[in-house]
């Protein structure tokens, strides 16, 4: 079967899946990238917990090693070949199902994976990148996943990376209300964590971001958030508890070099990848620092309540994998025929080429004469075509394509 997936989740260490993961510009660098080197169809889905390459290739052992060479030059980072995601097959098409579910999460059935892996689509879809066996796959994995909340409410009470980090910040701090916490960065998943904090009972929200702008309209939302100017999120660490951070900056935005000194506990959580806080920060004085990996130990937690649910959605995606796995039987059928055609169209072509070179005929006579051709050649494969569709035995039927493929040079 010709797909494939290849990359690092949340097994992964921080450390290392921030230096693979892709911006929004590195994806469609990189997807331009992977074409270039002949890969039919590709897709990458790359957020804060997973950086993954899909691929529909007919040579797909070969476009796989090419994919692992892309990763480890594209970052510069041979050491990832350790954690590397290798399937192919059914299993990368289940592996795909159980992402877009939200089981392949640090928070099993959480929601914003099904939104990333859309949006994954999309941008190869809009880059050209991605074509009729990938559609169809990551389209019947989306419905899967909604399927799935649907019929077994796993995300009844929703649950999020966002959700997680204020809990867990609740927890460090023995409670949030009246606290003053400084949110960096005004994206998705910070919007979440001023919900959350919001219900919290926080005193205060300093929000801060490049685009100010931004700042100043999530500040007319909620009537505690002060707007703070980007280069002025140094100054008020004096007057705050806490700090989150979620941006989408490549490099970090809070360096230890720029840090004021500290007099009272501050704790620092930071959800974003690459990382937003120095590492470094964590060393001084009253000042804690988190990421991501820290907040396993709440999802493990929460994750309890949500195991036997999917257990069934489980269930679900073998079924829906069985179905997609007979699809894509027949696509391959159709695609080996659709190749078959394509030489026919090339002999069909050349030959009327070599007659009309070496005779002069009329409009007519000529026409007469495509039409001859093209139904005798139409002929000569349709007997085959049909009785390949007709094979029931899946080993049998692949065999034949190999032949066809081989005898033919499709």
């Amino acid at each position: 079967m010709t797909i494939g997936v290849i990359g690092v989740n949340h097994l992964c260490p921080i450390d290392l899946r921030e230096k693979i993961s892709f911006t929004h510009t590195k994806k469609i660098e990189a997807l331009h990238t992977l074409k270039a080197k002949h890969i039919d169809e590709v897709i990458i889905l790359s957020t804060c917990n997973r950086s993954e390459i899909y691929i529909w290739d007919r040579d797909l052992e070969s476009k796989m090693q090419e994919a692992k060479a892309f990763y480890e030059s594209f970052f510069q980072c041979a050491e990832i070949e350790a954690y590397l995601i290798y399937k192919t097959g059914l299993e990368a098409v289940s592996h795909l199902y159980h992402v877009a579910a939200g089981l392949d999460s640090i928070v099993i059935g959480e929601d914003q994976i099904l939104g990333q892996v859309k949006e994954a689509w999309e941008l190869a879809i809009n880059e050209r990148a991605s074509g009729k066996m990938l559609n169809k796959i990551f389209r019947e994995a989306v419905s899967t996943s909604k399927a799935i909340k649907h019929t077994l409410k796993i995300s009844e009470n929703p649950l999020s990376i966002s959700s997680v980090a204020v809990k867990f910040l609740k927890e460090k701090m023995q409670g949030l209300e009246h606290k003053r916490i400084l949110m960096i960065g005004i994206g998705k998943m910070s919007k979440l964590v001023i919900k959350y904090l919001e219900e919290e009972k926080v005193d205060r929200i300093y929000a801060s971001n490049r685009s100010h702008q931004r700042a100043v309209e999530i500040g007319t939302i909620y009537p505690n958030i002060v707007p703070i100017d980007y280069k002025d999120r140094y100054t008020v660490l004096g007057e705050v508890d806490a700090v989150v951070c979620a941006t989408s900056s490549p490099h970090v935005v809070m360096q230890a070099k720029d840090m004021p000194k500290v007099t009272k506990p501050l704790f620092m959580v930071d959800i974003a990848l690459p990382r937003d806080i120095d590492p470094k920060i964590g060393h001084m004085p009253d000042t804690k620092v988190y990421d991501i990996d820290d907040l396993k130990t709440i999802c493990e937690e929460s994750n309890q309540k949500r195991i036997l649910l999917s257990q069934e959605a489980k269930k679900i995606i073998v079924q829906k994998v069985e179905e997609i796995e007979e699809w894509m039987e027949l696509a391959q059928v159709d695609r080996t025929l659709q190749l078959l055609n394509e030489k026919k169209n090339e002999i069909q072509k050349s030959t009327l080429d070599s007659i009309y070179k070496k005779t002069d005929l009329s409009f007519k006579d000529k026409e007469i004469i495509d039409k001859v051709v093209e139904a005798a050649l139409k002929n000569l494969l349709k007997t085959p075509a049909v009785n390949i569709k007709k094979i029931k035995d899946k080993s049998q039927r692949e065999n034949y394509i190999k032949v066809v493929e081989e005898l033919f040079e499709l």
